[in-house]
C-alpha cells in the first residue's frame, strides 16, 4: 500500500512516500492522532500526514507486508 501526502518543498500534491511509519502525536485534550511519516521520493524532505480516526493500521502494516 503507498501512501501519499503533500510535499512542502516540491509543492506537489498526492506525492508518494517512502520509509513509512505510523506514529503517534499528541491532540487536544489529551488525547492521541494517528500520522504517518516519511520521505518524499522527489527530494527527500520529511513529510507527515495526519491520519483520520477510522484509519485500519493492520490492514496498512499488512499490505506493506505483502508488497
Amino acid at each position: 500500500m503507498v501512501m501519499t501526502g503533500y510535499c512542502v518543498k516540491c509543492k506537489a500534491k498526492d506525492q508518494e512516500m517512502k520509509d513509512v511509519k505510523i506514529v503517534e502525536m499528541k491532540g487536544k485534550g489529551g488525547m492521541t492522532r494517528k500520522a504517518a511519516t516519511g520521505e518524499c521520493t522527489a527530494c527527500g524532505t520529511k513529510m507527515y500526514k495526519i491520519l483520520g480516526k477510522d484509519f485500519d493500521e493492520a490492514a496498512f502494516n499488512a499490505g506493506n507486508a505483502a508488497a
